[in-house]
């Protein structure tokens, strides 16, 4: 608009706008990793292509109970009415066929030679089939020895009634009892850290259960998925390789009376054993955990999984610690369950560590000269402020002191007092 006007040269503003230009950095947005586990333990996999759809019909408990809540509720709605709609025609055929529904158009005393008696209509052929699966017995209609299709009819829908009863009230229960209810309790941190623990690079993250009833037997899987090329050119797009978790218990079990840091000590079996710290953020790889027991209550395995991908594992950081004891009971402070301090940890790879231990030692050095030289400037602020406090608190005080006054009297003498 300016260089329009010819106040600011055209040249000028040309080669201004194409020097922002150069200086502005270009992002390029970035793709998010796809995880195979998501962070609330949902499998990250869509199943394309399958024909052979018959498969889950052969087992149709199973399909029933993975339906979502909405189709269960529609299908055991269905299997009702259908059964009851299908009885109710069948009861309106024996009716029609022994003639009780012209008798009753006829308005003849015929209550003794009826199949079911006050079956008139198809309405009441319905209300009858209820009647009869519901076990309802309202009184009005009822069954007579006239008829043996009639008692036959009355067993089939029986039988029929029981069995849809008994499909539909089981899965309706196993779907209020699935264990990953149980698993909704069971809470990991969000990130999980890199740290030294007793001289040795250690993978930690933490693992919590909300309610008072405990996990029984329960234990901890780590595995780690990653994209990896065979040597004769193979790529396997998800490799999984199991890695041990660091458990003092031969039994390799865990007690989750309250929250743990699970520990895997990073070593020559680890596949983290080459990475460092710089080469952690350019890792295409995932860190899965399974946490795996019998729920208490009601004797279900259940199962909780999290991920770790390479953005959410902090290096040399350190969880805090939640539990503490108050007037002779443990406490857990949840509001801290993923919190982390930063700690001296060294820079490079375990295998670096192993093949030249002084790094560690130089890096425990330098962090204990650092809170040093921290805690003498804390100490050095502390005494300024105390002196500066000081130094205000004498200028006060003299600011305070009453000045002395002298009087004079007639025969000339001074009297000095204080006011």
């Amino acid at each position: 608009m300016l260089a329009r006007k010819s106040i600011i040269p055209e040249e000028y503003v040309l080669a201004r706008i194409a020097a922002e230009n150069l200086r502005k950095p270009r992002i390029r947005d970035r793709l998010p990793k796809a995880r195979f586990i998501a962070k609330s333990g949902a499998c990250n996999l869509a199943h394309k292509n399958i024909r052979e759809q018959g498969r889950f019909l052969q087992d149709i408990f199973t399909t029933l109970v993975d339906l979502k809540w909405r189709h269960t509720l529609v299908i055991f709605t269905m299997s009702f009415l259908c059964s009851w709609l299908l009885f109710a025609i069948m009861w309106w055929l024996v009716a029609f066929a022994h003639g009780d529904i012209y008798a009753y158009m006829e308005k003849s005393g015929v209550e003794s030679t009826v199949c079911v008696t006050n079956v008139r209509s198809f309405a009441s052929a319905f209300l009858f089939s209820i009647e009869v699966q519901v076990t309802i017995g309202f009184g009005g209609r009822m069954m007579t020895e006239e008829c043996p299709l009639a008692i036959t009819v009355l067993i089939l829908q029986n039988i029929v009634g029981l069995i849809i009863n008994a499909v539909m009230l089981g899965c309706i229960f196993m779907k209020t009892a699935q264990a990953h209810r149980r698993a909704e309790t069971l809470i990991f941190s969000r990130h999980a850290v890199i740290a030294v623990r007793n001289g040795k690079l250690c993978f930690m993250f933490r693992v919590g259960d909300l309610r008072k009833s405990m996990i029984i037997s329960a234990s901890v899987r780590i595995q780690v998925v990653k994209k990896t090329t065979t040597p004769e050119g193979e790529v396997v797009p998800i490799h999984q390789m199991d890695i041990p978790v660091d458990n003092p218990i031969e039994s390799n079990n865990i007690f989750l009376v309250a929250p743990l840091i699970i520990c895997h000590v990073i070593d020559k079996r680890s596949p983290l054993y080459d990475i460092s710290a710089t080469d952690l953020a350019n890792q295409d790889l995932e860190v899965i955990v399974i946490l795996e027991g019998v729920v208490e209550t009601t004797g279900i395995t259940t199962q909780a999984r999290t991920s770790y991908i390479a953005e959410e594992i902090q290096w040399g950081h350190r969880f805090v610690s939640i539990v503490t004891e108050e007037e002779g009971v443990y406490s857990v402070d949840y509001s801290k369950f993923g919190n982390t301090v930063k700690v001296a940890a060294p820079r490079c790879s375990a295998r670096e560590l192993d093949e030249k231990p002084s790094i560690l030692i130089q890096t425990l050095q330098k962090s204990e000269l650092s809170h040093q030289n921290s805690l003498r400037k804390r100490n050095s602020m502390r005494r300024n402020n105390s002196m500066r406090r000081n130094n205000s608190i004498r200028r006060n005080n003299s600011s305070l002191i009453v000045p002395k006054v002298q009087f004079m009297t007639p025969e000339g003498n001074q009297n000095t007092s204080e006011s």
